[in-house]
């Protein structure tokens, strides 16, 4: 499911990605407009936030420089690469979690 999105749309589906703050104004830019591009990547942007912000206090507990390496080129890796999917108006789900994210989230955007 491919349709050529404007620069605007893309614009605001990357910022899903980029905190939790560009998460939560690309699900309100959305509350009228209804695209599917940045509802499915609002739901991508917001499962990856929570994860990271779980897994990440979760691995503080560790205290542990080689943990803390993996835990952010893992993530990282899994925001570029949603971030390469909203500026390609890709539909791909984040590897591991993406399905999850989408059925949790389900409600946002539609």
């Amino acid at each position: 499911m491919e349709v050529q999105q404007d620069s605007k749309v893309k614009f605001i589906a990357t910022l899903s990605y980029i905190t939790i703050f560009g998460t939560i104004i690309a699900i309100f830019w959305n509350v009228e407009r209804k695209n599917p591009l940045v509802a499915f990547h609002s739901r991508q942007g917001l499962g990856l936030c929570i994860t990271y912000m779980i897994i990440g206090y979760l691995i503080s507990q560790f205290d542990s420089l080689a943990i803390s390496i993996g835990f952010w080129v893992f993530l990282g890796a899994l925001f570029i690469y949603g971030i390469i999917g909203a500026l390609t108006d890709k539909y791909n789900e984040v590897p591991f979690l993406g399905a999850l994210f989408q059925n949790w989230f389900q409600r946002l955007g539609t």
